[in-house]
């Protein structure tokens, strides 16, 4: 089976919906890729910039080559505002992995793309800004050992493969 390396940068966003009436907003990005839930990730908050986010927060992910070949597989971001009664859901943006990669593809793998921010059926709120990168196509044994080393030479763990 063959895989890629997606290396995700979430840069920002702007014009966000404002969901606190009292008290700043404290934005953070949660990733998700496939529905797969092993797989998510998010930013740090980003306390200082409200409604106007940024993070410039790289994410690291292996895919499969399959999930590039078909628009069902789908590369989700979710905004939400840190609260400590609860964080509050703000609005998500929602890309095939195929587009993204069919698109950045002609410009060597690499681009950097905003999206409007959705919530439900309503207008969209602000945009998200993130770039991205798609690595070489590889065997996944190969990529296996290769994280393997890696985590070996940066902890001096060594991982079983």
């Amino acid at each position: 089976m063959e895989c890629r390396k997606l290396e995700l940068t979430i840069n920002s966003a702007n014009d966000l919906r404002g969901v606190r009436r009292m008290f700043k907003m404290k934005v953070y990005a949660k990733v998700l890729i496939g529905g797969n839930q092993e797989m998510e990730k998010r930013t740090p908050v980003d306390k200082h910039g409200r409604t106007n986010p940024a993070w410039n927060y790289t994410m690291k992910y292996s895919i499969s080559e399959q999930w590039l070949e078909h628009h069902g597989t789908m590369l989700v971001i979710k905004l939400y505002c840190k609260r400590k009664l609860g964080d509050r859901y703000i609005g998500e943006v929602h890309q095939s992995l195929k587009q993204l990669y069919d698109y950045a593809s002609p410009l060597g793998g690499s681009a950097v793309v905003c999206f409007p921010v959705q919530m439900g059926c309503a207008e969209s709120q602000g945009q998200l800004c993130f770039s991205y990168r798609f690595g070489e196509k590889v065997a996944i044994e190969k990529l296996m050992l290769a994280e393997s080393i890696a985590s070996f030479l940066v902890t001096g763990q060594g991982g079983a493969i």
